[in-house]
């Protein structure tokens, strides 16, 4: 069965949010340009630091999609998001924040561009201000 843009779409947001970086050659195109409030890559290669950058700081990850639109070749994604906070999580080029083992929570949206069935374009904006604050906030 081929894949949907829904489904391709679904599955780099889901390795985003773990730092699965085995997909990346699967699910974008070697030039994707992606960009986030904490990560921005020019190319497959980029794209795939930044994820193993992260991939063991989060565990028991869920994830879900509120809304999913595809028009032509472009898709847009709400999303929801929460996970234990259980290895170090670098954040932009400065800050690593060591493991809390809180539960943290994180909404966005997504959008995408296509070109076939892999994504060339990955914007994804979220409230980074809120996600370091659960990590920093006294217990």
């Amino acid at each position: 069965m081929p894949n949907t843009l829904e489904a391709v779409l679904i599955r780099a947001l889901e390795a985003a949010i773990t730092g699965d970086h085995t997909i990346i050659e699967e699910v974008f195109t070697e030039d994707v340009v992606a960009w986030s409030p904490n990560l921005s890559a020019t190319n497959r290669a980029e794209l795939e630091a930044e994820f193993a950058e992260n991939d063991e700081a989060l565990s028991g990850v869920v994830f879900s999609v509120d809304s999913l639109d595809v028009i032509g070749a472009k898709a847009i994604a709400e999303w929801r998001a929460s996970a234990e906070h259980t290895g170090p999580l670098i954040i932009g080029d400065d800050l690593l924040i060591e493991p809390t083992g809180r539960r943290i929570v994180l909404a966005g949206a997504s959008f995408a561009e296509f070109r076939g069935d892999k994504i060339s374009a990955l914007r994804t904006y979220f409230d980074d201000a809120a996600l370091i604050e659960q990590l920093l906030m006294d217990v």
